[in-house]
């Protein structure tokens, strides 16, 4: 088993990480472990580890290069590791399988650019915990921590180049709903839900009881029952990637999509989600942080026209669904917030962000800490 290093979040040179491992151990491990995967290479060497920058919060996620021989001749690939999460969970629900599962089969049907899964391994003996190896994708991506519209390399790309980036983004948003959802139904195995909206609004109900045990949160509460009493008629379906926001998007050089990335928390429940999802964090990312919306990079308005006119899909009712998408942020700050320590069981620090935009939306006063 890979030695654990201790719990990690923002450490130095910008690594986020649930946790930091012996990346020696772990080389020896996965050096072992490919080479059965691959009976026809010979000499598995793995070289270059490191965490990536600005990003992995809630899964640990390691890149690497594996390098071999193979009929002779000498072949190479980037590849990376992501591990299930075993303590300090973000997410109340386990859809590790179920996230490489959708990866598949995303990565089948060919209309969104996503890394190739290779393989899976449920014994979590090997490296502690469960994890699938994938290919590795080059390009670079449009972090949170900094907030690319403060500083980093999409601050320093003409007016053109934006304009590139964000609708070929926005594209690549909208073509995930190219699977069709009876070609997902992994994502809800037991049937309860023939109707996937009722299986997103359940996995949100359970997930604010359980982020809510020990406080009481007011404001919350008031706000789930305002988006309880006005569920939208447009339920469009479709998959729900999950974590819908640029951060998870990479490009080439060319302002391509390179790769739409993080599946963690995906499900049927419905086509506008992500959308929703995706027009929230680039206010949260931006305008929310006192930071101008970069030239280039398409308004609200722009983003819900062009992912409507790239999808076919409808978006009436997508006000509700910016609701909704507000609350569940809400949900994981005042999560993530108790798993640095800074909201305990008895607190009511739910000051943050998405809070504040559903206070304006609503009219009402925003709570403090």
């Amino acid at each position: 088993m890979s030695g654990q290093l201790g719990s990690g979040e923002l450490v130095s040179g910008g690594t986020v990480a649930p946790h930091l491992r012996d990346l020696a151990e772990l080389e020896a491990t996965l050096e072992r472990w490919i080479a059965d995967r691959m009976p026809q290479a010979r000499d598995v060497r793995i070289t270059d580890f490191t965490y990536p920058k600005g990003a992995g919060l809630s899964h640990e996620t390691i890149l690497f290069d594996a390098a071999w021989t193979e009929d002779g001749a000498p072949r190479n690939r980037g590849m990376v590791i992501r591990i299930k999460p075993i303590e300090h969970t973000v997410y109340q629900d386990d859809m590790f399988v179920e996230q490489y599962e959708l990866m598949r089969a995303v990565h089948r049907l060919g209309a969104t650019p996503v890394a190739e899964p290779y393989w899976i391994e449920h014994d979590a003996a090997v490296v502690g915990a469960p994890f699938f190896v994938m290919e590795k994708k080059l390009g670079r991506v449009p972090v949170s921590f900094p907030p690319y519209s403060r500083e980093g390399w999409v601050t320093e790309l003409s007016t053109g180049q934006r304009e590139k980036l964000w609708e070929n983004a926005i594209r690549a948003l909208a073509s995930i709903q190219k699977l069709p959802v009876n070609e997902a139904g992994f994502l809800e195995p037991t049937g309860r839900f023939p109707d996937g909206f009722d299986q997103e609004w359940d996995r949100w109900d359970r997930f604010f009881a359980w982020v809510k045990e020990g406080r009481e949160l007011p404001f919350l509460e008031d706000i789930w029952a305002r988006l309880d009493a006005s569920k939208p008629k447009a339920r469009q379906p479709g998959i729900v990637w999950g974590d819908s926001r640029i951060g998870n998007v990479m490009f080439d050089a060319d302002m391509n999509v390179a790769a739409v990335m993080d599946w963690e928390q995906p499900s049927l429940g419905g086509a506008l989600h992500d959308l929703a999802w995706w027009t929230l964090c680039a206010r949260l990312e931006s305008t929310q942080q006192g930071l101008p919306r970069l030239s280039g990079m398409g308004s609200r308005e722009d983003t819900i026209a062009l992912w409507g006119e790239a999808s076919g899909i409808d978006t009436a009712d997508i006000e509700w669904y910016e609701r909704f998408a507000a609350f569940k942020l809400s949900c994981l700050a005042v999560r993530t917030a108790e798993l640095r320590g800074v909201n305990r069981p008895g607190m009511n620090a739910i000051d943050n962000p998405p809070v504040r935009v559903l206070a304006e939306w609503y009219g009402l006063e925003s709570p403090k800490p």
